[in-house]
């Protein structure tokens, strides 16, 4: 792994003129976007994740962390304790620098150590599961850090508003999940690409109840997104 966002995140955080991240999926043209961006406040943010950090309750763990934005609004507006956990080395070490207090660097399916009041999966974070068979495997690992009134909080995208009426038929029936992208960053001559997920939220409440939870929909944004929580089923 060669960690491109989170030596975008930290260039950026050392010296913060303007600078572009660009994006790309097989599915969409490039995108470049403002690594400002990643450091935004919550003003700054869209609805869905201001949304998110309002509901945060307890002990949190912020899957995907970033640069530290959500964690540090955990942290420092709702007095939470908030643990920051990102794959990116880069990226935690500037959660760090930016204040975080808990920090972790690792994969989600390799993390087991606590137990939390809430999940956080924003900013798409459930395309850690790369494809639509990994979403289910990945619910049963998170059940393992919830304590038993916890909940996942997630926003996620039905990419079906990208295909025309005569193109949505093919794709539907196409063996490949048409919320599976192969997703692409650029950054200063440096190029990674890497498969992601966006999930609808049909797919999500039909495995979500597989899994053991509960699943409701809280709000919607302005392009198919969408925020929702999971809680454990009762036994």
């Amino acid at each position: 792994m060669n960690d491109l966002f989170g030596k975008a995140l930290a260039n950026y955080y050392q010296n913060p003129a303007k600078q572009e991240l660009v994006t790309w999926t097989n599915l969409t043209e490039e995108d470049p976007v403002p690594l400002s961006y990643f450091f935004r406040d919550f003003d700054g943010m869209p609805k869905l994740e201001q949304k998110a950090l309002e509901l945060t309750r307890g002990k949190t763990l912020d899957i995907g962390c970033g640069s530290g934005s959500h964690s540090l609004y955990i942290q420092n507006n709702r007095s939470l304790a908030v643990t920051g956990l990102d794959i990116s080395e880069g990226a935690i070490s500037v959660a760090k620098s930016r204040g975080v207090k808990e920090t972790v660097c690792s994969a989600i399916m390799d993390y087991t150590n606590e137990k939390y009041d809430t999940l956080l999966l924003l900013m798409n974070g459930l395309g850690v599961a790369k494809t639509l068979k990994g979403v289910y495997p990945l619910l049963i690992h998170l059940k393992c850090l919830m304590n038993p009134k916890a909940q996942i909080l997630l926003d996620s995208s039905n990419l079906i508003y990208l295909f025309d009426e005569e193109d949505r038929e093919s794709w539907l029936n196409d063996e490949r999940y048409f919320g599976e992208v192969d997703y692409g960053i650029g950054f200063q001559g440096s190029t990674e690409e890497f498969p992601w997920l966006y999930l609808d939220y049909e797919n999500l409440n039909e495995l979500a109840q597989l899994a053991g939870f509960n699943c409701q929909k809280l709000t919607e944004g302005e392009n198919e997104d969408y925020l929702a929580r999971l809680v454990l089923m009762e036994s």
